[in-house]
């Protein structure tokens, strides 16, 4: 097989896990808005969670797991790339600053930080303690 052709191949491969994880990752982050954002104080809350949770899975796909590079592309950058919103949540900041509310912002601000920080954290280690067992 010719290399362009291989090459050819293994990149629709590759768009079909990352379309195939990104379907789910879309459907779950726009129920997350419509059924958990009136339960968690609107928009920022529904993306604080999904942004969280995004973390802690990228975090626990960065650790030591075999053969991962499927799971990446499906999981990773498909079903993550679709679930979690920069762009929703820095309009969640800029809305709150226009809403005369610049504790609120910076406090959002913060506590994704903070709260991304640790949920990816905590998904690598978790990772690295289910791997590590492993071998």
């Amino acid at each position: 097989m010719p290399l362009a052709a291989h090459r050819l191949r293994f990149e629709l491969r590759e768009l079909l896990l990352v379309g195939l994880g990104a379907i789910p990752g879309a459907l779950l982050r726009w129920q997350s808005a419509v059924h958990l954002g009136p339960w968690l104080g609107g928009s920022a809350g529904a993306d604080l969670l999904v942004n969280v949770v995004g973390s802690f899975v990228l975090g626990f796909l960065a650790g030591p797991i075999p053969r991962r590079t499927g799971l990446v592309l499906l999981v990773g950058i498909g079903f993550c790339g679709s679930l979690t919103t920069f762009s929703s949540w820095i309009l969640d900041v800029v809305k709150l600053l226009e809403k005369g509310q610049p504790f609120g912002a910076g406090l959002l601000v913060l506590v994704s930080l903070l709260l991304g920080l640790a949920a990816a954290g905590l998904g690598l280690g978790l990772s690295r303690l289910l791997y590590r067992r492993r071998r």
